[in-house]
């Protein structure tokens, strides 16, 4: 297949007054040599050094089709790795399927999706995580998906995993080479507590990066924020506040909302997924029992809560209610959200609620102090702590592979406390170096190579 030529547009289509055609392979220069004429005379393509940029047109049967420029990168210094053309012409769709038939005539054949990054990996310009990356980028919508996924791309994964794979082969080669020498019991090539010592690392550094997939999914998909309250005490109000839209319905029926609504934003570059739960009450109504259980899995999957509290009620119906779902509140960031400052301000509760709850007055009738309440779900939200050079992982592959090799190295640390023989340990050694090697491609199948590059965009 690498041995193709390939074209595509790469950029989406109505987007802009100009375009670019990407053309990579072995004939790409000629190809593009035939169908360009360069302004000034001997300036064809097969003539100009990479990272050059041409003027000129491109023509069928003598006549022009467009004024363009052409970018050309040699191999291997371009982004696949092979000589490599980009046309830029205008932005008419008939320009652009026009060049393009054109190029398929000349011998090219249309790009797949993702395959001009599925040759950057195959020639070894990137690994597969940071291939991931580039989709990533592409899908970003928000600051903090863009730092993780540029971070990603720049090789910031992939250099923690050579680092953690070549600790790995280290303690492996000591291991074999004792194997080699079994006959003779007086040579100790790896002394065990030192190799102790290094597995212990290797796994601090893998439990590490698996427990950040729970802040990179937050990042990727939205901070998940339920909404959660007593029957009319204005989640649905709020929620509509939040969003700037008449989202969900609102009522002073008790009981309106019976199903989780759920929608996300973006707050200073963070995305938050927010969730408008049923109210939480006793009730007969089958449709609204169920509507109240799945509130309390919204709020079991939540990782900030806003606890809404109705400011012209009584404050003991609320101490029951919390104490209803106080267990399900563990380790959770709960912002208590006062409603209705603007009919009452008192709150002179008689149960000792949480000092570490982030307390908040607020209308969401009104819409007073929702700024206040977005600023203080950016404070304590995970993107708040996470520093520049930090690694963390956003990929359900990469979690599952880091998942099985943190089983892989937890059982290498018991062979190495209870004197394991070497062969067994070598064993868990090498498997926790191919779940590593997984997550940079290096021992990936085929199927799963076109599983990632089959969602990528055409010309990307």
């Amino acid at each position: 297949m690498n041995q193709d030529t390939i074209c595509a547009v790469s950029t989406a289509p109505g987007t802009g007054g100009i375009a670019v055609i990407r053309i990579s392979g072995p004939e790409a220069v000629a190809i593009c040599d035939s169908i360009f004429i360069p302004k000034k005379e001997g300036k064809s393509l097969s003539v100009q050094k990479g990272y050059t940029l041409s003027y000129g047109s491109i023509q069928r049967n003598g006549e022009p089709l467009d004024d363009v420029m052409l970018s050309l990168f040699r191999n291997p210094h371009s982004f696949t790795g092979e000589d490599t053309v980009e046309i830029t012409c205008h932005g008419s769709i008939y320009i652009q399927q026009q060049i393009l038939q054109l190029l398929i005539e000349r011998g090219c054949r249309s790009a797949l999706p993702g395959e001009y990054t599925q040759r950057a990996f195959l020639n070894g310009k990137m690994d597969l995580s940071q291939a991931e990356a580039v989709a990533d980028l592409i899908a970003s919508t928000s600051a903090g998906q863009h730092k993780l996924a540029l971070s990603q791309m720049r090789g910031g994964f992939s250099n923690e995993l050579k680092g953690l794979r070549a600790q790995l082969l280290h303690i492996t080669s000591l291991m074999e080479l004792e194997l080699d020498f079994s006959d003779h019991e007086e040579l100790e090539f790896a002394d065990r507590s030192e190799l102790r010592s290094l597995a212990d690392h290797i796994e601090q550094v893998i439990s590490n990066l698996a427990q950040s997939f729970s802040i990179g999914n937050a990042i990727k998909n939205g901070i998940p924020v339920a909404i959660i309250g007593e029957t009319n005490a204005g989640k649905s109000t709020l929620l509509n506040a939040l969003l700037n839209e008449e989202k969900a319905i609102v009522s002073d029926i008790h009981g309106t909302t019976r199903d989780v609504i759920e929608d996300t934003i973006n707050i200073n570059g963070q995305l938050f997924r927010f969730i408008d739960t049923a109210g939480i009450r006793e009730t007969n109504d089958t449709i609204e029992v169920l509507g109240i259980q799945r509130s309390f899995k919204a709020l079991d999957q939540a990782q900030i809560i806003i606890l809404m509290y109705d400011l012209s009620r009584d404050c003991k119906t609320f101490e029951a209610f919390y104490q209803e779902i106080a267990p399900r509140l563990v380790n959770k960031s709960v912002i208590l959200a006062m409603n209705k400052c603007d009919v009452s301000n008192t709150f002179t509760p008689t149960y000792p609620f949480p000092d570490e709850w982030h307390k908040i007055a607020i209308s969401a009738k009104k819409r007073l102090h929702i700024p206040e309440l977005q600023k203080l779900l950016i404070e304590i939200s995970a993107i708040s702590s996470i520093q520049e050079n930090d690694i963390i992982v956003t990929n359900v592959r990469h979690y599952e592979a880091l998942t099985h090799a943190l089983e892989a190295i937890h059982r290498v640390q018991e062979g190495l406390n209870t004197n394991l023989s070497g062969d067994f340990v070598s064993q868990d050694l090498r498997e926790c170096i191919f779940h590593l090697s997984d997550i940079a491609g290096e021992v990936t199948t085929d199927q799963v190579l076109q599983n990632i590059f089959q969602h990528f965009c055409i010309g990307k």
